[in-house]
């Protein structure tokens, strides 16, 4: 036993005075064992903090929403995009690429989420959407890390390892670290990769009780990926960061297999603008596309959800019939070390969390478990973009939709989001790889190029330059080490 019968009353009084005493209504039916958990889980919430938390939450939730009027198109000399000119992408690629040969860059991956929605009981970065290859999202990102430090060092002649955090929750930690060890870490150095968890935070009814998800515990959720913060600090994240000398963090979610790990155009650009933080974005694909979009409001840069802008502001056009609202945002993100450092230490509490009303399983009066038939409660979610609004010098970059954003959200047979449309989509931004490097194809097929040969199309001429190639096609460097160079040319067939 952990406590007193004198730190029973005084908690008992406490959760009283406000409100919360139903969280010790079995606790005369309970183990000793039982109330050890209990009297720990109840001692582990910051209750008065939280329950503000709440009550802010609430009252944003029921004021009036922000006025459309509020919303302005992003200043022109905020935005900055891949199709203006190759040779200013080159010099950004540049910057990045010597960013990280000097270790001054890290990524910051969030990957919560288990596969529930895949119909998988695994995380949701060990899931393989079908690559002829086998790999996961997990190994397609180590590799394209491993290209990247390798660039690096050609370009400046050595280069100090990529920083890897990995943000996890309580579901999915131990099976991540499980899977990283029994793969080798896909190559990377066990020193560079650093797990940390996401913190589970407490459900709370529609009145402001919290519930309860047994009688000894309390029913928690994730707090959303904005809770980034927060676990970095409580988890030494931003400690570490500042004491192996990060400078840029490139942030980003782990369903997107287009993804570019790091990114070094993408962080040459927002080091050349001096920004202190930065967002990639796509073009709409049409005007009433249900993603959020980065705007201006109130002075603050701000995402805003689809649901709030009417259709009306939506079709929106300039002079040249192109859409005000267009940047879409797709969960890809640059920070300085600085700029976390001030949203970490003096900004988070100032972040509201939004309300996401929920059919939470909890226990009745009797104490027996049930799940709800309507919604009976809420979980308290921050969003990573939410800190967009105190940066100083904020750039957007616009990217194409094709080269950089294809999401894992739904299960297989999904129209769109799902494994197939991954795959596809990979599959054809390497057919063009290969078209672009002199290489034809013969027939219709899936394609497949080893990140550890080419992350984004380079050094491919002298392998495909005036070849045929029978689809499927998958080209790989060997197990015995990306170096060597041999390749597997399976399909492949030279011109006649």
């Amino acid at each position: 036993m952990t406590y007193t019968d004198e730190d029973i009353t005084l908690l008992k009084s406490f959760l009283v005075a406000h409100g919360q005493e139903h969280l010790l209504a079995h606790w005369d039916e309970l183990s000793s064992d039982q109330q050890d958990d209990l009297y720990r889980d109840i001692q582990s919430v910051d209750l008065e903090n939280h329950l503000k938390s709440f009550q802010r939450c609430m009252q944003k939730e029921l004021s009036a929403p922000e006025k459309e009027d509020n919303f302005q198109p992003l200043p022109l000399d905020a935005c900055e995009s891949v199709f203006i000119s190759n040779k200013i992408n080159e010099r950004w690629t540049n910057i990045g690429l010597k960013e990280i040969s000097e270790g001054k860059v890290a990524l910051l991956l969030m990957a919560g989420g288990q596969g529930t929605r895949l119909g998988v009981p695994y995380p949701k970065g060990m899931y393989n959407v079908g690559l002829q290859s086998g790999k996961c999202l997990y190994q397609i990102q180590a590799e394209r890390v491993r290209k990247q430090e390798q660039l690096a060092a050609q370009m400046y002649g050595s280069s100090e390892s990529i920083r890897w955090y990995i943000m996890t929750s309580e579901h999915t930690k131990k099976a991540t670290v499980d899977y990283f060890k029994s793969n080798g870490w896909f190559g990377l150095s066990e020193e560079n990769i650093i797990f940390f968890e996401q913190e589970m935070i407490p459900c709370i009814s529609l009145e402001g009780k919290i519930l309860m998800d047994s009688k000894s515990s309390i029913a928690r959720a994730p707090g959303g990926n904005g809770d980034l913060y927060r676990s970095m600090k409580n988890e030494g994240v931003l400690q570490d960061m500042l004491k192996k000398g990060i400078r840029s963090v490139h942030c980003y979610c782990v369903d997107n297999i287009l993804v570019k790990v790091p990114d070094p155009l993408f962080i040459g650009c927002c080091l050349d603008r001096q920004s202190d933080c930065g967002a990639k974005v796509v073009s709409k694909a049409y005007p009433t596309e249900a993603v959020g979009v980065i705007c201006e409001c109130n002075g603050n840069w701000k995402v805003v959800e689809y649901s709030e802008i009417s259709s009306e502001t939506a079709h929106m056009t300039d002079s040249e019939g192109k859409l005000l609202f267009s940047q879409g945002n797709i969960c890809n993100h640059y920070f300085t070390t600085s700029f976390l450092t001030k949203v970490i230490e003096d900004k988070e509490s100032e972040l509201i969390h939004h309300v996401a009303k929920k059919k939470i399983p909890t226990i009745n009066g009797s104490g027996e478990r049930i799940v709800p038939d309507k919604i009976n409660g809420i979980k308290m979610e921050k969003f990573v973009f939410d800190v967009f609004q105190f940066s100083e010098k904020f750039t957007v970059l616009e990217v194409a939709r094709n080269e950089e954003f294809s999401p894992l959200k739904n299960p297989s047979g999904a129209p769109k989001c799902s494994p197939e449309t991954c795959l596809e989509d990979l599959s054809n931004q390497h057919k063009r790889w290969i078209i672009r490097a002199g290489g034809t194809f013969k027939n219709e097929g899936l394609c497949e190029i080893s990140p550890l040969l080419s992350s984004n199309g380079e050094n491919l001429e002298d392998l495909v330059r005036d070849k045929f190639f029978s689809l499927p096609l998958h080209l790989e460097v060997s197990k015995n080490g990306y170096h060597n160079g041999h390749i597997s040319t399976n399909g492949l067939h030279s011109k006649l």
